[in-house]
């Protein structure tokens, strides 16, 4: 698959934030913004696209005051004959935030577009407009897709550094020209405060920009809102958001550490203790901030298929909202989960339909890598794993009824994506390994962190036969970005022999870890 020409770096700036020369931020630029302001509406935070497809996409953009969101769109950077779409009236509802929906767009086309905000009042005075490109899905499926995904943005403490170059993975994403970005979850730390400089090991010093609303953990919604402008701050993120579309989906830290309905809280950095009321006000600012499709329904659900042409549907799993609580995860029954009956029943249905070559499960959190919950001070389990190599129990009983439901349907090609556990890895799942036997053999791939702590690898279950292809991890928790162990993957689908390759790469784009599948197999 060939690299497709991008737009030139001035059009894809224009309009960003200038570097400040300060690390510590005033309130303002955080703040809601106030209503009469003289001059015009300005977009400082940048643009996004978002769920593209083969002839739609989402295009989102925050204000800063009042403002009617307007998108035009061209073949070309110079905007000849372009076509324009009106979207929403931005206010202090949405945090002077909204998107814009595109419609009857051309297949497999380089779309430029630019956002402008008018003065709901004085439709004379319109902003300097703020530039961005995207492809649309290509219906032909001799173009190929490729596409990246991480996860872990801002975690433990280690926040934008300038002197580090900031969010630099970023760039090393956005030179393979991929299609589009798969985050994989914890897109924010509402639950982990960031300070101005944090010593590391060597004893130099990891300065970080900060701001009021990470100065402490998020509980209001203005400080989930804060959360997400946060890392809009930088540089690198700006750039990539108005080059590179996104398909988001949300996992534990959006609201805090390891999260589930109903829980109440015994940390004693909250004063507000009902996990559901951070959760809601997390959702809120959530879809204020991504331009996420499905959001916008009257469920306003985090899961949705994203099609990408004949080659590519990617499912996008929500493991939160619909969870059980978590504990020991050794019942003989669980017909809740992790994911819940009717996200169990939508997935096997959407899978069932798919006739893309490829079906990509856009996992928030790894099957087989068993991830503890020892917050409270019991053995809980986090993730589906729970440690026993037996026969399935707990979550894990629920993840088996998908896999039995694959292998008999005969739904070819499913491949397993996550990040989550801040190392990366590949596993490969086999019956004759495993406990449980009535499941077609699977890969599933693990990246991140971004930009966050790295840690050590976590313990395999043997229940769905696991074996762990590749590592790369660190020895010791928490290791800062400055000391390495900072990944993406790499999905690259040939649009001849529609044989899908996976590369795991460190922060710079060095490749660790190559795997081909073949396309028209139950199994893998």
């Amino acid at each position: 698959m060939s690299l497709r020409p991008f737009p030139g770096r001035r059009s894809v700036l224009r309009g960003s934030l200038a570097a400040s020369a300060a690390l510590t931020l005033p309130t303002a630029i955080g703040a809601a913004p106030a209503f009469a302001r003289s001059g015009r509406p300005r977009a400082e935070w940048g643009v996004q696209t978002g769920d593209v497809t083969c002839d739609s996409g989402l295009v989102w953009v925050r204000s800063d005051r009042p403002a009617r969101m307007i998108v035009e769109t061209s073949a070309t950077e110079s905007f000849h004959n372009a076509r324009r779409w009106h979207g929403p009236l931005l206010g202090a509802g949405t945090d002077f935030t909204g998107t814009t929906r595109l419609r009857g767009l051309p297949s497999g086309e380089q779309i430029h577009y630019r956002v402008l905000l008018a003065d709901p009042y004085d439709p004379r005075r319109v902003g300097e407009p703020v530039t961005g490109t995207f492809r649309t899905a290509s219906a032909r499926r001799r173009d190929g897709v490729r596409f990246v995904w991480s996860g872990d943005l801002a975690g433990q403490g280690w926040g934008i550094n300038p002197d580090f170059g900031g969010y630099r993975i970023y760039d090393a994403m956005a030179a393979l020209k991929p299609d589009f970005f798969l985050c994989s979850g914890d897109n924010i730390y509402a639950d982990g405060p960031i300070a101005a400089s944090v010593t590391l090991p060597d004893g130099s010093i990891w300065r970080n920009i900060t701001t009021e609303e990470k100065s402490k953990v998020a509980e209001t919604l203005t400080e989930f809102r804060g959360n997400f402008r946060y890392n809009l701050l930088d540089q690198n993120l700006k750039r990539f958001n108005a080059q590179v579309p996104s398909i988001v989906q949300w996992d534990d830290h959006e609201v805090t550490n390891n999260w589930y309905p109903g829980e109440i809280l015994t940390d004693s950095r909250y004063t507000e203790k009902n996990v559901d009321v951070l959760a809601a006000h997390a959702r809120q600012a959530f879809s204020e901030y991504f331009p996420v499709s499905t959001l916008r329904r009257p469920d306003g659900r985090v899961y949705r298929v994203v099609n990408h042409g004949p080659l590519l549907d990617v499912f996008v799993l929500d493991m939160r909202t619909y969870r059980n609580a978590n504990s020991p995860g050794s019942g003989p029954t669980d017909p809740q989960g992790i994911l819940g009956a009717e996200q169990l029943r939508w997935l096997k249905r959407e899978l069932s339909r798919s006739r893309a070559v490829w079906k990509v499960i856009a996992s928030d959190m790894p099957l087989g890598l068993v991830v503890p919950d020892t917050g409270d001070g019991k053995p809980n389990i986090e993730a589906v794993a729970q440690g026993d190599p037996g026969a399935p129990l707990g979550r894990e009983l629920q993840i088996a009824e998908l896999l039995r439901f694959v292998k008999h349907r005969r739904i070819a090609g499913t491949v397993w994506l996550t990040a989550d556990v801040h190392h990366t890895s590949a596993q490969h799942y086999q019956p004759s390994r495993a406990a449980f036997t009535d499941f077609e053999p699977f890969w599933e791939f693990v990246s991140g962190p971004l930009n966050a702590g790295a840690f050590p690898a976590n313990k395999l279950d043997g229940t769905f036969g696991p074996e762990r292809v590749f590592l790369k991890a660190p020895t010791t928790a928490n290791v800062s970005p400055a000391g390495g162990y900072q990944f993406f993957g790499e999905v690259d689908i040939d649009g001849h022999s529609g044989e899908l390759t996976v590369r795991l790469r460190e922060a710079d784009g060095t490749v660790l870890f190559t795997q081909a599948l073949q396309p028209g197999r139950v199994g893998q």
